[in-house]
């Protein structure tokens, strides 16, 4: 159904003005007439804050598969209901409230982990279904993420691997394709994001036989880290693994480089964004590599239509997490085709039970609502995207 909304909706497509705060938007200019159903999907985001990057380009996404849906039944069907949690935890739980009473059939989001696991618990006992699109921590659609055995939360799903798959590609490949044998890690002390990473990392680095010389933290917010990477500048080692979001990792490759520290940079989906690119600068983003569920390298004949009518639309080439958002949202819009009602236990079933083909790839989900997919590693070359590989941790 996707690739056949995406062919049907290019040449319809036309630029919008994207909006924040508290709204609701179907994208097109067709109310329903009587008798035909509408849908509400919560599009709950962080649109402003630390970490609005993530959040603006996954309103987006979901705004365009709205939008393209739209135009394929020829009427305002589905409507984005969009709220900005302001990259605060806090401010999503009230959210996440607001939106189980405002009769949405499902919501996509909030963009990171530690706003995600702030909100499962209200929107599972609301039995509104909550797809994610990337938040990435280990066991966060469990009711307990520290008990691997935990019942799972039957209404939360997410289409993002989790940090511990990740971490451990991104050490098979360090491994495997970049001949290292020896890695230092950097990461956040109060991410549960960065100490998935981490962990992971180290115990499949490790297991392949790699020595970690040195974990070193910084504080989320830090902006000078010269004390940390003099000290790592005096170490033997191979490749530098940032377990962290763009905001701190754009600065640290930055004043790295400009020390002289000349090694292979590798990194998470966290790095995916073009503040990255702002912060570090394009000349010091060679022989970088960094895990992600989305590259436009070679891309597909669906995912080229995603890129073009993302590019009609907002004028600008999508990032991973606006693709991540896009298939999210679309995996909501699937299952109320398939069920035709806004049921809440035929539209858990129905998502439950999907067989998804997304622009990010094509997916069921396991027994904790999380997607069966590869991992892939990017490189840049200048900041751009050069080349893309596979991966599954072995």
């Amino acid at each position: 159904m996707l690739a056949l909304i995406l062919v049907a909706s290019l040449a319809a497509c036309s630029p919008s003005t994207s909006s924040t705060g508290t709204t609701e938007q179907g994208e097109t200019d067709t109310p329903a007439a009587e008798g035909q159903e509408t849908y509400k999907i919560g599009l709950h985001y962080e649109l402003t804050g630390a970490v609005a990057d993530y959040g603006v380009a996954e309103n987006k996404g979901s705004k365009l598969a709205i939008k393209l849906a739209n135009e394929a039944a020829g009427y305002e069907k589905y409507v984005g209901v969009e709220y900005d949690n302001k990259s605060d935890s806090s401010e999503a739980v009230t959210i996440a409230t607001t939106l189980a009473s405002e009769g949405v059939i499902g919501v996509v989001g909030p963009a990171t982990s530690g706003a995600s696991a702030a909100t499962y618990q209200i929107s599972n006992d609301s039995q509104v279904i909550v797809v994610s699109p990337s938040a990435t921590q280990n066991n966060i659609t469990l009711v307990d993420p520290n008990n691997a055995d935990s019942d799972v939360y039957e209404y939360i799903f997410r289409v993002c691997f989790e940090d511990s798959y990740q971490g451990a590609a991104m050490a098979q490949y360090a491994t495997d394709t970049l001949a290292a044998s020896k890695a230092v890690i950097y990461g956040d002390s109060a991410s549960d994001y960065s100490k998935g990473l981490i962990e992971a990392f180290d115990t499949q680095f490790t297991k392949l036989g790699g020595e970690i010389v040195a974990t070193e933290y910084y504080t989320a917010g830090d902006t000078d880290f010269s004390a940390v990477l003099t000290n790592i500048n005096s170490m033997e080692f191979d490749v530098l693994y940032i377990a962290g979001y763009y905001n701190e990792a754009g600065l640290i490759i930055k004043q790295a480089k400009e020390m002289g520290i000349d090694k292979v940079i590798l990194g998470a989906d966290g790095f995916d964004s073009e503040s990255l690119i702002e912060l570090a600068g394009a000349e010091n983003l060679n022989d970088v590599y960094y895990t992600t569920a989305y590259t436009a390298v070679d891309a597909s004949e669906k995912l080229q239509a995603f890129i073009d009518a993302y590019k009609v639309e907002y004028n600008e080439e999508p990032a991973m997490f606006a693709a991540l958002a896009f298939d999210a949202t679309n995996l909501l819009i699937q299952a109320v085709e398939e069920v035709g009602s806004a049921d809440a236990a035929a539209l858990q079933a129905a998502v439950k039970g999907i067989n998804f083909n997304g622009v990010t790839g094509d997916f069921t989900f396991d027994d904790t609502h999380t997607p069966i997919k590869s991992v892939l590693v990017v490189k840049l070359v200048d900041g751009v995207q050069s080349s893309a590989d596979s991966v599954s941790p072995q």
